[in-house]
């Protein structure tokens, strides 16, 4: 496994150590990769994203969206599609109907708006939004001050 040294990233940066977190995360090896279901993801503007996800065969029913702190869980439990299985003879089966949970880490400025399910694609609206406290800000220098010694 290949590691990364950020030692001197941490030298010129203050509070971000849920990013070094967060990094090993992303480059981690040990965790296995799950293809289903497809889903993109695309910054529709400037603060507005899109999660859109390939779900066909489930109905809104059959789909729990959940929020938990930083973490959107996605997930999908057709149990009506398994029952029918037994009726029908099938030539080829190339529609996935398993269940599935995706997990997508987002950022504390981020919101889930909406989610839509049409022609079996699951859109899920994302906006960003920065707080005052976060927003850039001009610091005004006085000539006023005292001086400061050390």
């Amino acid at each position: 496994m290949t590691t990364f040294d950020l030692s001197p990233l941490w030298r010129t940066t203050v509070g971000f150590d849920e990013f070094d977190r967060l990094f090993d995360t992303v480059f981690s090896s040990e965790t296995k990769t799950n293809t289903y279901p497809p889903y993109n993801i695309v910054k529709t503007d400037k603060n507005n994203y899109q999660i859109t996800m390939a779900v066909a065969g489930f109905d809104e029913s059959n789909i729990n969206i959940s929020l938990e702190e930083n973490l959107l869980v996605i997930k999908g439990d057709n149990k009506s599609g398994n029952d029918l299985d037994e009726n029908v003879e099938y030539l080829h089966r190339g529609i996935a109907t398993r269940n599935f949970e995706r997990r997508f880490e987002i950022a504390d400025t981020v919101k889930v708006n909406e989610a839509d399910l049409k022609n079996g694609l699951l859109v899920i609206g994302l906006e960003r939004e920065i707080p005052e406290h976060k927003k850039p800000r001009k610091i005004e220098i006085s000539s006023n001050s005292k001086t400061i010694s050390a």
